[in-house]
């Protein structure tokens, strides 16, 4: 895909592991399928600027984080 889904996915999942949750836990939080988290952190979806919130938010971390 392009390279900000990449990062974005990247940031996403160094963070997430950094917390110590599971993508499953993001996707229970989101009440989404772990799959889609999956894809997210894989770069291969691109996320709503409203699941962009609520994955910052499900994450405790400010959106713009998601993003550098």
């Amino acid at each position: 895909m392009d390279q900000i889904s990449e990062k974005f996915g990247q940031n996403m999942k160094r963070i997430r592991t950094k917390k110590k949750m599971s993508q499953g836990d993001i996707a229970r939080a989101l009440e989404v399928d772990r799959g889609y988290i999956s894809n997210i952190e894989n770069g291969k979806k691109n996320p709503t600027l409203a699941t962009v919130a609520r994955i910052a938010n499900a994450l405790g971390i400010p959106a713009d984080e998601l993003l550098k």
